[in-house]
């Protein structure tokens, strides 16, 4: 048994996507959420500016006396984790691509991998496609900014689905039958890219790494006290009121305190 917080970082709401997987899964755990915002969007920014803004969040959250670092970014995730893991002391669980899920349920045999040009450029991108998706067509589709239209509370508006249209349409088009949600703030965007494209199957790796969280917790011997009560601390490297009332939009209001940063 370990009461020490989880820490869980992304450039700004979207690794909502993944505590709230996590919180349900773990409702004892304590958690240190740190939105980037300051620094958001990670997607465009080059990669050693990204692995730059992950060394200083994770100093930070071991400051706080983390036990456990979720990147909750899969820009971050493709440049930084893995020297994550060679510099700090605890555990980390990263984003990766669903290609391999995204493939096993393609009935047409191609799929789409929607995510941001820091993603879709990264090493770990290319590993992914290369060892799942070689029996299978997979067409990558940019998709920066849609990032800003979840992170300005615009999920849900003409102007999302305008976006996704854009983003995915000649890929559905191509005949991929299945879009893989490659960035943390596209589950927030679901809706509008069902309702532009009726059948097409969506894959969100957020519970799985939720769930991949929780089982590494429990075989490090860090999970916490069951009598433990969850709570959730922010911290907001930019305007905190912004970062909330995007919380908010998203529908997302837990209680929370703010740490400071």
């Amino acid at each position: 048994m370990d009461s020490r917080p989880v820490g869980v970082f992304d450039s700004g709401v979207g690794g909502l996507s993944v505590l709230r997987h996590f919180q349900r899964l773990a409702p004892n755990e304590r958690v240190i959420y740190f939105a980037d915002t300051a620094y958001f969007p990670y997607g465009p920014r080059p990669p050693a500016e990204v692995r730059k803004r992950a060394f200083a969040i994770v100093d930070r959250l071991i400051r706080s006396d983390v036990k456990m670092v979720i990147v909750a970014c899969n820009t971050a995730s493709a440049s930084a984790i893995a020297d994550l893991r060679q510099v700090f002391p605890v555990p980390f669980v990263g984003m990766v691509p669903g290609v391999k899920p995204a493939v096993q349920s393609s009935a047409s045999g191609c799929v789409a991998i929607l995510a941001t040009s820091g993603t879709l450029d990264g090493d770990l991108y290319q590993r992914v496609v290369d060892e799942f998706g070689r029996s299978t067509r997979v067409i990558s589709c940019h998709g920066d900014g849609l990032a800003d239209l979840v992170e300005h509370g615009k999920a849900g508006t003409p102007e999302a689905r305008a976006a996704v249209r854009a983003s995915l349409t000649s890929a559905i088009e191509a005949g991929a039958d299945t879009v893989v949600l490659g960035c943390t703030h596209y589950p927030f965007l679901e809706a509008d890219i069902l309702g532009e494209f009726p059948g097409v199957r969506l894959v969100d790796t957020s519970e799985a790494v939720a769930r991949r969280a929780v089982q590494v917790l429990a075989e490090s011997d860090l999970a916490a006290p069951p009598d433990q009560a969850g709570q959730l601390g922010l911290i907001v490297s930019g305007d905190r009121e912004q970062f909330r009332a995007a919380m908010a939009a998203l529908g997302f209001e837990p209680r929370s305190e703010e740490v400071p940063a």
